[in-house]
């Protein structure tokens, strides 16, 4: 199945402290801990310490965050960050 035009997503993360994901539709929940967001209908699930939203534009979906980042679950796939 194909996704539809406009839903892709670019995340970058600076030395495991800045990171900064679009397409992002809104914030689900947050804390020092953890970020959950909504992306294309998905979930995704930041994890760390010291975690601070910086920024995020529900009109243009720009997010931004802040903190020691250790781990983004994007769905049912896992990537680990250290």
């Amino acid at each position: 199945m194909e996704e539809p035009k406009g839903t892709e997503s670019v995340m970058t993360l600076e030395q495991g402290r800045r990171l900064t994901l679009t397409g992002v539709e809104r914030v689900d929940s947050f804390s020092e801990n953890a970020i959950s967001l909504t992306v294309a209908g998905k979930r995704v699930q930041i994890a760390g310490t010291g975690l601070k939203i910086l920024s995020f534009s529900q009109g243009n979906g720009n997010f931004a965050a802040s903190g020691q980042v250790t781990s983004v679950r994007f769905g049912a796939a896992f990537r680990l960050f250290r």
